[in-house]
């Protein structure tokens, strides 16, 4: 996983935080130094914040869960959309819809009837409407679009949220909150620091500061992600090989029952030859000649 520099994080202007009477308390130990009325945001703990965050961003990923983008600052909207996109999470860059999180069945709701809608364009009965009725059609599809688009692919709650701004998503934090879901956020002199779960402190103005921390998020997800793709693979692999062997120790155990069998039957048929040539032996005549007996006369002993 590629690491940000300190010298990024400053040619960014990340290290630029709110005037002094606008800071938070909580944010005092990001705070390196005061400068014209100006907090300078002290950008070595800001690296160790956003190490800690991408390993755990990298986690979730790797574990096949998804994590949500909030940005709807007009100067934090492309730039979210354009690098979040790349790795296929979802990302609210539009007005937050309230209940997002926490009434998520009927966003759902208003999912489907979008993909119900692209049904109804795509079939021939959309030309036999009026003209007014599909203009109002392709108008509601618009809305849901640029407010639902994104989303569309979140079939459930995320299992985490990142916000840009967190003052400007006070709604979508809460709801976070209510939900138990962990919180990603960048966190200027400004905003506090313990209402999220993983804070970094940054500038969250400059589109340089806020491109530069989301890019090292996405980097860390799609390194999670091909690290769980690789798992996958190698997990498949080794099933193939462990079937193979299976396979191969089956079949030895065929062959040497094969083997064994052959052998029994060459006993079987030995032994039955065995048989039938001590058959024959007994049933055929014995070539020998009878022996003649010698008949011993006995001589009468003469009488005196």
């Amino acid at each position: 996983m590629s690491k940000i520099t300190f010298n990024e994080l400053l040619d960014a202007g990340a290290h630029f935080g709110h005037l002094r009477r606008k800071w938070n308390p909580n944010m005092a130990p990001y705070i390196f130094m005061e400068k014209n009325g100006i907090h300078i945001i002290d950008l070595h703990k800001t690296i160790a914040k956003i190490d800690e965050a991408a390993s755990a961003m990298k986690q979730i990923a790797k574990s096949g869960k998804k994590i949500l983008f909030v940005a709807t600052k007009k100067q934090a909207k492309d730039i979210v959309a354009h690098h979040v996109s790349k790795v296929n999470m979802p990302y609210v860059v539009e007005r937050w819809p309230g209940g997002m999180l926490t009434n998520f069945a009927t966003i759902r709701k208003a999912v489907r009837k979008m993909t119900t809608i692209d049904k109804l364009m795509a079939s021939p009965s959309f030309n036999d409407i009026s003209k007014r009725e599909r203009l109002q059609i392709q108008r509601e599809r618009t809305k849901l679009e640029k407010n639902l688009g994104s989303i569309s692919d979140l079939n459930r709650l995320p299992s985490a949220i990142f916000v840009v701004d967190v003052l400007k998503e006070h709604i979508a934090v809460a709801e976070a909150h209510k939900l138990n879901i962990p919180i990603f956020a960048i966190v200027d002199t400004n905003s506090d620091p313990l209402s999220v779960d993983f804070p970094i402190p940054a500038n969250d103005d400059a589109s340089k500061s806020i491109s530069a921390i989301v890019q090292a998020m996405t980097d860390a997800i799609e390194e999670g992600l091909s690290e769980r793709q690789f798992d996958k693979d190698k997990k498949t692999t080794d099933d193939d090989i462990e079937e193979f062997d299976d396979n191969k120790s089956i079949r030895s155990l065929e062959e040497i029952e094969e083997d064994e069998e052959i052998e029994r039957k060459a006993k079987i048929s030995a032994k039955a030859k065995l048989k039938d040539d001590s058959d024959e032996d007994t049933d055929k005549p014995s070539s020998k000649k009878p022996v003649a007996r010698k008949t011993v006369v006995k001589k009468a002993s003469p009488k005196k």
